[in-house]
């Protein structure tokens, strides 16, 4: 199938578009190359070295022999143009990850508020309103986040989307589903609920086809595509506000730096690896919605820990000390989450989990890059709130003293 790849420069869109390629479908990445530009604002670069995209796609059919193509295009701001690209490649499929993923980058500041919100809301809607004005059956896959769920479970399984709910009436109980309630802890968080509205939305109305991922943190760098070159090698977010937790530690471990806990460390994340993700992608571009179907949601994860539990992990792995450091975040100390993953598992998904072989080769990338690491933008520095941050300072200002 031709498949159009929204964000396909990006740490899940760039591997995900080279899994499709060598599955033989036809693949077009369109992307405005907006994560390196934040690499510029945010003065850090990615632990391993990102070739330009006209590098890595030469790289790519110089190793696999098949073509990708690469539009420049910002999807929440040129609607014409990318409404005329949908109407010339004609594509069966659109897998979205054209938004700005990062909670903590979110929060920085008002303007990184308002940029999440603009950017998100806006190329979530463009997508979804050239899909009906092009007038195609289009699948649009989405990579949404578990955060949308909020952290805690009410006794429960989170189950995936939708919550059966009984509704007292005058003429007796009504059974329905309804979304799950949402309790986004960001900006960004809170985008993807707004998400979620959209495509309850242009489901309903106009019947659009698509299918909602809601993924839990990745882990780990490469997959069997990215490794083929290293020209392709993925990004290695390792920053306060775009590095995730367990390439965090497994980084920091490498180059000696004491692993950033951040508060108690009990908060609970469900996570997943690179490689399960771009292979959930394929899973759900094979299962595409019948007509009438409702959005097709997703709990894109496969096994939950406590920060600290992973910390602790790491440290006996490599001896590096943990160093417990006041939470930016506005959030529960300790959390409980249980979550449901069935329909993947269903379709064929064998999870890939911790294993020390697997942290082992996260480890060894982080070792080989180690010099291109910048210790000072290792700690994050984005706080949810004022109150917290003003404690942040008090508290170091009294360690000083």
């Amino acid at each position: 199938m031709k498949v159009i790849v929204l964000g396909g420069d990006g740490f899940c869109g760039w591997p995900t578009a080279l899994h499709l390629s060598n599955l033989g479908h036809d693949i077009v990445i369109v992307d405005n190359l907006s994560r390196r530009k934040i690499d510029v604002e945010l003065e850090v670069n990615s632990l391993t070295p990102i070739r330009p995209m006209s590098e890595r796609l030469a790289a790519w059919q110089e190793v696999s022999g098949k073509e990708i193509r690469f539009v420049d295009l910002c999807v929440g701001k040129d609607y014409q143009e990318l409404l005329d690209l949908l109407n010339s490649e004609r594509p069966d499929a659109i897998v979205h990850f054209a938004e700005q993923r990062a909670a903590p980058y979110s929060m920085k500041t008002a303007r990184h508020k308002r940029y999440t919100v603009d950017n998100n809301l806006n190329a979530t809607n463009d997508v979804l309103a050239a899909i009906v004005e092009s007038g195609l059956d289009i699948h649009l896959v989405h990579l949404g986040t578990m955060g949308v769920y909020g952290y805690g479970t009410a006794g429960m399984k989170i189950p995936e989307g939708y919550l059966r709910v009984t509704v007292d009436t005058p003429v007796g109980p009504v059974e329905q589903d309804i979304l799950y309630p949402a309790n986004p802890g960001s900006i960004y968080h809170m985008t993807k609920t707004q998400d979620a509205l959209f495509f309850h939305f242009y489901n309903k109305n106009d019947g659009v086809k698509i299918t909602d991922l809601h993924q839990g943190i990745v882990w780990g760098t490469q997959t069997a595509e990215t490794r083929k070159d290293e020209r392709l090698i993925n990004r290695f977010d390792y920053d306060g506000d775009y590095g995730t937790v367990l390439n965090r530690f497994l980084m920091q471990a490498a180059i000696g730096h004491p692993l950033t806990v951040h508060g108690t460390g009990g908060q609970t994340r469900a996570f997943i690896h690179i490689q399960d993700t771009v292979h959930c992608i394929e899973l759900a571009l094979k299962n595409r919605p019948q007509p009438g179907d409702r959005v097709h949601i997703m709990n894109q994860m496969t096994e939950t820990h406590r920060v600290r539990e992973l910390a602790d992990l790491i440290s006996q792995m490599t001896g590096v000390e943990i160093a417990n450091l006041p939470n930016p975040r506005n959030e529960a100390d300790e959390n409980d989450l249980h979550v449901e993953n069935e329909t993947f598992l269903s379709l064929g998904l064998k999870p890939i989990t911790l294993e020390a072989g697997l942290l082992e080769e996260v480890s060894e990338i982080a070792k080989k890059y180690a010099d291109r690491c910048n210790k000072s933008k290792v700690v994050s520095v984005s706080y949810w709130n004022k109150d917290r941050e003003a404690a942040q300072k008090d508290s170091k200002l009294k360690a000083v003293s």
